[in-house]
């Protein structure tokens, strides 16, 4: 975080950063979204939510505009990493990688039209180039401090909780109470532990997991196939999250969007499955 966020204060005085904004504004505008946000959205594909609430944090955005940024940001992050998860259980990585950029350019758009007004920002909000360097350096070294403390005091919180309902068994009555809604989904009941790990550990984290129920055949290529354009989309429901949420923003809007985007995903791929089945047997059926 330090590393990333003095990295992106050094580029914002030099102005490196305003000619990098100018590139991407004409996208951006379209999203609500200053050329800034490039910035945020590259960090976060490259790196992780992490880096990405750091740039937010550093530069400093409307209320608005860092709302919808976390969202794109939660659905595309860590491609390299997350990428090669993906690949284990099967399925195309390209495909996978396309699906994350369209949902994520799907989800600004919509959040645009659909968000309320909002006052106030996030961030640092200093014009560095008006400021001496000293000035800069504090306001950086105070907000990139304060966000460290709370990172660290919610990851620790949350690894104390995962570790109390493996130790009192907790997760396995989420399975049970989850397996009706795994069909509103459009998710076989063969995915759920999968589905718990994703939201529970992420993708990174859960990834060993995920991949040994792919290997031990608890899933079949079409239930894998499924659960993977719907994680791909929304998963890490309660981490990624709340690292948005100890900068200010709703846990709502963080997480809803994102859930209903990817039942929609499902549904949707479940029809083109069912089409392309239909397609091969009509085919079979003309042949005969």
């Amino acid at each position: 975080i330090l590393t990333v966020t003095f990295g992106v204060v050094i580029l914002d005085y030099t102005g490196i950063l305003a000619v990098f904004a100018a590139w991407f504004e004409p996208f951006f505008t379209l999203i609500g979204l200053p050329g800034k946000s490039a910035l945020v959205l590259l960090t976060s594909v490259f790196a992780n939510i992490y880096s990405a609430i750091a740039v937010i944090t550093t530069l400093g955005f409307e209320y608005r505009s860092a709302l919808i940024l976390a969202v794109m940001c939660l659905i595309s992050h860590a491609f390299i990493i997350e990428a090669a998860v993906i690949k284990k259980t099967g399925s195309n990585i390209l495909y996978m990688l396309a699906l994350r950029l369209i949902i994520s350019a799907v989800a600004g758009v919509l959040l645009n039209f659909i968000l309320p007004d909002f006052e106030g920002a996030i961030g640092m909000q200093i014009a560095t180039n008006e400021v001496t360097f000293a000035v800069m350096f504090l306001a950086w070294l105070k907000s990139s401090s304060l966000l460290i403390v709370k990172v660290i005091v919610l990851i620790v919180s949350l690894m104390f909780f995962q570790k109390l309902m493996e130790e009192f068994g907790i997760i396995n009555y989420l399975i049970k109470v989850l397996q009706p809604f795994m069909k509103v989904m459009g998710l076989p009941e063969s995915t759920t532990f999968s589905w718990i790990v994703a939201n529970m550990l992420g993708l990174s984290y859960g990834s060993a997991i995920i991949i040994s129920q792919v290997e031990e055949g608890k899933m079949n290529k079409k239930s894998v196939e499924l659960l993977n354009n719907h994680i791909v989309v929304s998963h890490s429901l309660l981490e990624d999250p709340l690292l948005f949420v100890a900068i200010g923003l709703p846990l709502g809007w963080l997480i809803i969007p994102r859930l209903i985007l990817a039942i929609m995903v499902v549904w949707l791929r479940k029809l083109v499955m069912w089409l392309f089945q239909k397609s091969k047997y009509l085919q079979a059926t003309k042949s005969i």
